[in-house]
């Protein structure tokens, strides 16, 4: 049973993410099914609320985020026309959501005590930052992952330069770049989720985890629950074939070679993929291959993070993210003009303006 007083007590319910304590685990439901519950700055303060209370409350041992019945997605990302309209502004609404959700992020990655999300349906961008930071992660065959971001001049954030390049070889570059899409099995196959299962096994699944008794050891309560109900025999992944292809054709540096080693890779998936990156933001290409290559060395998540929240404090007043929700998200034409028009226009110094420091600005996690 849900432990309603104590929940409002702690100032952690809301309407559009509902916070709450039943048994011993922190229960989070994503509650904005009208926009296939997009984060928006209350749902991210609600939820670093949740976290940093339970962390520090001994009976909440385990914290299971899951969302709203009655919609085909966990989380479709962040509330991208509020960062478009600050960012035609002065980006101070937009600038406060990232230090949010990236304070979040790194709530999720450094929770001592075992962090389930299901990730049944929709998992793109900001519900990508909310579930493969945790240390358990549940995909059904409804699941459908994706960071799209470099079709609207934005970057693949939430801890995407951190999670990405170490995903195996340069499968994380792929996904980055070209937003590519894992669906089902392959969002386990690939190291996003740690579980696969049928969805009708959810509910059940859910109550069970709601209804256990953690005091004799919360990860090996939680790891035999989600082993018994999950899929321990997945097929293969679908995008298997061309793995030695995204490594060869991924590699290195420079975004331009990768097209044209694509093209020369000749193959009908290797081409649509050159097709793909040439159709996304130049710029933002750039940025993310930057950023997935100095996310695989940074020393901590939290570095990370402060290179991200420098990114996209400067990315949502960028041309490109301007123009690039206008065209896919406002006016509907996907037609967007980027500026520069092309890869070899974008320079390096263009790229590096994005990762300079941000002094008195940096991001603290304080």
């Amino acid at each position: 049973m849900i432990d309603v007083d104590r929940a409002i007590n702690a100032g952690l319910m809301s309407n559009e993410v509902l916070t709450r304590v039943s048994g011993q685990v922190g229960h989070i439901t994503l509650n904005r099914p009208e926009a296939l519950h997009a984060l928006n700055l209350k749902m991210c303060e609600a939820i670093l609320t949740a976290l940093t209370v339970w962390k520090h409350d001994p009976s909440v041992q385990v914290v299971m985020i899951d969302h709203a019945e009655g919609s085909r997605g966990f989380c479709a990302g962040g509330d991208i026309v509020m960062l478009r309209d600050s960012g035609m502004g002065d980006a101070s609404e937009a600038r406060a959501f990232f230090a949010e959700e990236y304070r979040m992020n790194a709530a999720i990655k450094a929770f001592p005590k075992p962090y389930v999300a299901i990730m049944d349906g929709v998992t793109m961008g900001g519900g990508v930052g909310l579930s493969v930071h945790g240390r358990y992660r549940v995909a059904t065959e409804r699941t459908l992952f994706a960071m799209p971001e470099t079709g609207i001049g934005l970057f693949p954030d939430v801890g995407g330069g951190w999670f990405l390049p170490r995903l195996e070889g340069e499968l994380g570059t792929w996904l980055a770049l070209t937003g590519a899409r894992l669906k089902g099995s392959d969002v386990a196959n690939a190291g996003v989720a740690t579980h696969y299962m049928a969805s009708d096994r959810l509910e059940a699944l859910k109550a069970s985890i709601l209804a256990a008794d953690f005091t004799g050891g919360a990860d090996q309560v939680l790891a035999g629950l989600l082993n018994g109900a999950a899929d321990q025999d997945l097929p293969d992944a679908t995008y298997a074939p061309e793995q030695g292809a995204i490594d060869r054709c991924f590699a290195g540096e420079d975004a331009e070679a990768m097209v044209e080693a694509l093209q020369a890779e000749g193959s009908e998936w290797s081409l649509k993929q050159a097709e793909t990156l040439l159709q996304k933001s130049p710029e933002t290409v750039k940025v993310a291959l930057r950023q997935v290559r100095e996310g695989a060395v940074c020393a901590t998540f939290e570095d990370n993070m402060r290179m991200e929240y420098r990114i996209g404090w400067r990315k949502v007043q960028s041309p490109d993210f301007i123009e690039g929700v206008r065209a896919v998200v406002v006016d509907k034409d996907h037609a967007p003009k980027w500026s520069p028009a092309t890869l070899s226009e974008v320079s390096d110094a263009q790229v590096g303006q994005y990762f300079a420091p941000l002094g008195s600005d940096e991001l603290s996690f304080d």
